[in-house]
């Protein structure tokens, strides 16, 4: 990872269509439209979205199937409440199953999953079986929609990382979340982490998210995944997923392990965001989100006032 890296629209994802209260049974099939994963991929895409994706590509996570692979979510329903697991595959155009990727950040892949509402998040690390099945075991806590990402790059000749999603319903009693308002601070686990930055449409800025504890600055973050943070933002209203890098990486000689992480993000568009930080303190990696709008009248780094510690309900797999 290059100090400096620039995030593009590797994948504006993010979320939310909520407000309208409905119920989630097993009859509703959350990939209509997406019923035949293998034969997708035979439309390949020339310019993949994902890390280092030209600004003009759609951006990630929003497709199936991109650039000759497919999402096969083979798992498309579980229930809320009830720890399930959730099983799927990445299929080459040929349909076969990939069994081979490269390491990014110390993993083969990595998946997301986020509620519509963006309340939900998850940072998950699922375990491949040899046939390129892969597996991971999931909780969640209400009835509705959840997007699925898989981030990876495929261990093939000129192939680049892709981002690609799948919807995953979870069935029960449906209460739709309104999305937590903005604020300059929030609080996870007793630590209280500022965002400080404007996130602004087609133009490049940096945030710094600073972390403190018992109101003394943290300044012996651990890596987690090859850095000190870990930033994903999602787009409200349609999931287009965006990951941002932190400027610099631990023993590069000029990073710090806190407290401030900074990373360098460009929004694909106008809109609201929400923004998921993954940091790692005492050996255990928490998760602190923001709510952040975009636009010249309400800039990302002039939040209304915390009311007290949020509650966003997130969790990883190491």
């Amino acid at each position: 990872m290059n100090t400096g890296v620039k995030i593009t629209v590797f994948a504006a994802a993010l979320a939310a269509t909520f407000g309208t209260a409905y119920g989630v049974g097993a009859a509703i099939d959350p990939a209509a439209g997406d019923q035949d994963p293998a034969a997708h991929a035979k439309h390949d895409r020339p310019a993949p979205s994902g890390h280092g994706g030209h600004a003009n590509a759609t951006p990630a996570g929003l497709q199936i199937s991109e650039a000759g692979y497919t999402l096969d979510l083979k798992t498309p329903r579980v229930t809320a409440g009830e720890e399930s697991e959730l099983r799927f595959a990445i299929r080459d155009q040929d349909g076969h199953q990939v069994t081979s990727f490269r390491r990014e950040h110390g993993k083969e892949l990595h998946l997301i999953l986020a509620s519509r509402d963006l309340v939900t998040y998850r940072h998950l690390h699922p375990t491949r079986a040899a046939d390129g099945t892969w597996s991971t075991p999931v909780d969640l806590p209400a009835a509705g929609t959840y997007r699925v990402f898989a981030d990876f790059t495929p261990d093939a000749e000129d192939a680049t990382n892709l981002t690609l999603g799948a919807d995953l319903a979870a069935s029960g009693a449906y209460k739709a979340a309104a999305l937590p308002e903005s604020a300059a601070t929030t609080t996870i686990d007793g630590y209280t982490v500022a965002l400080n930055g404007a996130l602004r449409p087609g133009k490049a800025g940096e945030l710094t998210l600073s972390v403190s504890r018992d109101g003394r600055p943290v300044t012996d973050l651990e890596p987690y995944l090859g850095a000190y943070g870990h930033l994903v933002a999602l787009r409200s209203g349609d999931l287009a997923y965006l990951h941002v890098h932190p400027n610099g990486e631990p023993g590069d000689g000029t990073t710090k392990p806190g407290p401030g992480i900074s990373f360098t993000a460009t929004a694909p568009s106008a809109g609201t965001y929400r923004l998921f930080l993954d940091f790692k303190h005492n050996g255990t990696v928490r998760t602190a989100a923001f709510t952040v709008h975009t636009g010249k009248s309400t800039p990302a780094n002039a939040p209304k006032p915390a009311t007290g510690e949020e509650h966003t309900d997130s969790n990883h797999q190491h």
